[in-house]
């Protein structure tokens, strides 16, 4: 008999999604030219105090990283530069936090923190919940149940703004787990596919629709 009949298996994705990887991009990217900016308004500015110079622009230029600066950005001040105090200390200050939150982002990524899977075995009897953590003793959780403890699929689901859409394993003694991802919820007819062929599946109640 096909072994579907008795095992099902759904992938989590995780970190690993098509919009993460977008603004991890975007923000990386965006930090670079504040960080270039604010790294070129200190340089302009102290070279710009030698008495032996006379253009700062002009050497700047010269240097393949910052003549990559629009030039609109740097003449946003009558001397053609943006003063480091305050315009390029705050460039520089926001471009440092875009840098790291941009690095976090990757390392959330690489390490696809909240990915996994969900497997149900009716063959073995047991379900078996694995997910990607942060690096540590705690990296992998990795959690098993066993089928008869499973009283019903539960679905909850809050409208709004944040909204959430989430499916509950509900077992004996009112216990229950989420077992959808985080971050990105599915949609309502995924939801409602993804519960009712568990609920068949497993032979259980299905609540919450």
């Amino acid at each position: 008999m096909n072994q579907e009949n008795f095992i099902r298996r759904y992938f989590i994705v995780g970190e690993r999604r098509f919009s993460n990887y977008w603004w991890a991009t975007v923000i990386f990217i965006g930090s670079l030219g504040f960080l270039g900016t604010g790294i070129s308004s200190y340089i302009s500015t102290t070279i710009s105090s030698t008495p032996m110079v006379s253009n700062a622009n002009e050497i700047l230029n010269g240097v393949p990283f910052f003549s990559s600066i629009p030039q609109k950005i740097l003449a946003s001040s009558p001397n053609g530069t943006i003063h480091f105090f305050p315009q390029g200390l705050l460039m520089f200050f926001y471009g440092s936090l875009g840098f790291l939150l941009s690095l976090y982002w990757w390392f959330l990524i690489f390490w696809n923190v909240g990915g996994g899977f969900n497997e149900f075995n009716k063959k073995d009897n047991f379900i078996r919940i694995f997910r990607w953590g942060y690096p540590g003793k705690n990296r992998k959780i990795d959690l098993y149940y066993t089928l008869k403890d499973v009283e019903s699929i539960r679905v909850e689901i809050q409208q709004g703004l944040d909204s959430q859409r989430t499916i509950f394993l509900k077992f004996k003694g009112n216990r229950e787990i989420p077992i959808t991802g985080i971050g990105q919820p599915l949609t309502l007819q995924e939801i409602e596919k993804q519960a009712s062929e568990l609920a068949n599946f497993l032979q259980v109640s299905l609540e919450g629709l």
